[in-house]
C-alpha cells in the first residue's frame, strides 16, 4: 500500500504539524488515545482505584533512581558496601537518591498489596479478567525476585546473612537441593560471584521481564475492560455512540483523580524519605548500615519486611507442627470427598497425592525443612488459583452476606499477624501464633469454593450505583 501522508493547512500549529508527521510514520496519537485519552472507564471509581497508577509512578521512580546508582555502586564484595557509603557521604544528592529508591522498594510493595486488596474486595480477577490477574500475579513474583536480589547489593550485614538464609532453603528440596543453592550463590557461600549475578538480574534481567509484564497487564486490561466496585459489566449496557452508558473518558477526568492521590502519594514519600528514611528499621534494617561480616552472625536474622508474612509460614513449619498438617490434610481430603461435586476419578486422584503428602509428612521420610519452602512457595503461588476458587455468584463484597467481611477480616488480620511475626526473634508463644495464622490463611483459599456460595447474597443492581464524590 502506498505512503500517504496527511495533509494539513499551512498555518496549522508547528506541534500539530510535528505530531502528525510523526502519526504518519507511527501510532503515536492512537496508542494514547487507545490507552487512555480514550479509554472509556466504569464512572464509580473510588479511591482504591489510584494504586495502579501509583505502581506505575513508582516503578518510574525506581528505574530512574537506579540508573543514577548504578552509576557510582562497584558490584565488587570488597567495594560494595564502600560504595554505597560513597554515594551517600560524596556524590551530590546521592543521600536523597539511595533513600528514593530504597523508601520506593517499599513503598513499591505497600502499593501493590493494596491493589491486590481492592481485587480481592471487588472480585477483579473474576471471569473475563482471569488474565489480568495472572499477569499481575506474574509481576508480584517478578517485584518479589527484584527485591531479593537488589537486597543483596548494599553488602550490609543484613544483606549478607539475609541471602546467605534464603539461599539455603532451596538446599531443603531432596536431589537437586544442594546443587540448585550452589547454582544461585555461584560459590559455596555468599561471595563476590553472588554479589555480581545477583547484580545482573536486578538492573537487567528481571527489569525487563516485569517490564513485558507491565505492558501485557496493562493491554490485557484495556482490552477486556476496567472492573467497577459494583462488580458489573459496563460494556453490556452500551448508549448511542458505542460507549458504555456507565463509562467515561479516562482523560481528564480520571487524569485529575490520579494526580490527586499521585499528589498525596508524593507528600508522604517525602515526609518518609527527608525525615524517616529507615522507618524505624523496617525500611532500611540498623544492621545493614554495617560491612557483611562472614564471621559475625546476627542475632536475628530476617528478610525485609514485605517477606515477612511469607517467611512467617516458612519457620511456623516445625516438625511438631507437622503433625498438625497431617490431620488438616486427612480432614481436607475427606471434606472433598463429602461436599464436592468432582468426578470420581478427580477424587481418586486427589485421596491419592494426599496420602502421598501425608506419607512425606513423616520425620522418617521428609524433614519439616523442606515442607517449610514447600508452603513457603505454596502461600505465595497459591494467589494465582483465585479466579477458579472463588465460586460466589457475584463479584464485589458489597453484595455477599455481611459475615463474608468478617472471613476478608480474618483473612487480612493473619496475613499482618504473620507480617509481624516475621520481624521478630521467633519464641514458643509467637510460633504457636504464626502456626494458627497459617492455618488460617491456606483456609481461606482452600475451602473459598464452599464458603464463597454460602449465606444469601444482595441483588446486583442493573447499573452502576454511582455516588459523586
Amino acid at each position: 500500500m502506498a505512503f500517504k501522508e496527511t495533509k494539513l493547512p499551512a498555518n496549522a500549529p508547528a506541534a500539530k504539524k510535528a505530531l502528525g508527521w510523526v502519526d504518519d510514520r507511527f501510532p503515536l496519537t492512537k496508542l494514547w488515545n487507545d490507552q487512555w485519552g480514550k479509554y472509556y472507564a466504569p464512572k464509580n471509581f473510588n479511591f482504591w482505584y489510584i494504586f495502579g497508577s501509583l505502581a506505575m509512578l513508582v516503578l518510574v521512580l525506581q528505574i530512574v533512581t537506579g540508573i543514577f546508582l548504578t552509576m557510582h555502586y562497584k558490584p565488587d564484595a570488597t567495594l560494595a558496601f564502600a560504595s554505597v557509603e560513597y554515594i551517600m557521604r560524596e556524590v551530590p544528592s546521592g543521600w536523597l537518591v539511595r533513600y528514593m529508591h530504597s523508601t520506593g522498594a517499599s513503598a513499591f510493595f505497600i502499593i501493590i498489596y493494596l491493589h491486590m486488596t481492592r481485587a480481592l474486595l471487588y472480585g477483579s480477577y473474576r471471569k473475563p479478567r482471569e488474565l489480568i490477574w495472572l499477569f499481575g500475579f506474574a509481576i508480584f513474583l517478578c517485584l518479589m525476585a527484584e527485591a531479593f536480589f537488589g537486597y543483596l547489593l548494599p553488602w550490609g550485614q543484613m544483606s549478607y546473612w539475609g541471602a546467605q538464609v534464603i539461599v539455603n532453603l532451596f538446599g531443603a528440596i531432596p536431589v537437586i537441593g544442594p546443587d540448585l543453592s550452589l547454582w544461585i550463590r555461584g560459590d559455596y557461600v555468599v561471595s563476590d560471584a553472588t554479589l555480581n549475578r545477583f547484580f545482573a538480574f536486578h538492573v537487567i534481567a528481571i527489569p525487563l521481564v516485569l517490564l513485558g509484564l507491565v505492558a501485557a497487564h496493562l493491554i490485557a486490561l484495556h482490552e477486556i475492560g476496567s472492573s467497577n466496585p459494583d462488580g458489573i459489566e459496563v460494556k453490556e449496557n452500551l448508549g448511542p455512540d458505542g460507549h458504555p452508558l456507565d463509562s467515561i473518558p479516562s482523560h481528564p477526568y480520571y487524569t485529575v483523580h490520579d494526580l490527586f492521590g499521585v499528589s498525596i502519594f508524593l507528600l508522604i514519600f517525602s515526609c518518609v524519605v527527608f525525615f524517616a528514611p529507615e522507618m524505624g528499621g523496617y525500611f532500611l534494617e540498623y544492621n545493614n548500615f554495617l560491612p557483611g561480616d562472614s564471621l559475625k552472625t546476627p542475632l536475628h536474622i530476617a528478610p525485609t519486611w514485605y517477606f515477612t508474612p511469607f517467611y512467617s509460614v516458612l519457620r511456623a513449619t516445625t516438625a511438631d507442627f507437622m503433625w498438625v498438617l497431617m490431620c488438616f490434610v486427612a480432614a481436607y481430603t475427606v471434606f472433598i470427598w463429602l461436599k464436592s461435586r468432582l468426578s470420581f476419578i478427580t477424587k481418586i486422584v486427589i485421596a491419592v497425592i494426599a496420602l502421598l503428602a501425608i506419607i512425606g509428612m513423616l520425620p522418617q521420610v521428609l524433614d519439616a525443612k523442606f515442607w517449610g519452602v514447600v508452603f513457603f512457595g505454596g502461600s505465595v503461588v497459591i494467589l494465582a488459583f483465585m479466579p477458579w476458587l472463588d465460586h460466589s455468584p457475584v463479584k464485589s463484597i458489597r453484595y455477599r452476606p455481611t459475615w463474608h467481611k468478617y472471613v476478608y477480616a480474618v483473612f487480612f488480620l493473619s496475613f499482618l499477624t504473620l507480617g509481624v511475626l516475621g520481624t521478630l526473634p521467633p519464641t514458643e508463644g509467637r510460633t504457636i501464633i504464626s502456626q494458627v495464622c497459617t492455618l488460617l490463611y491456606f483456609s481461606f483459599f482452600l475451602f473459598m469454593p464452599w464458603w464463597s456460595t454460602m449465606g444469601t447474597f444482595k441483588k446486583v443492581p442493573d447499573r452502576v450505583v454511582f455516588h459523586p464524590h
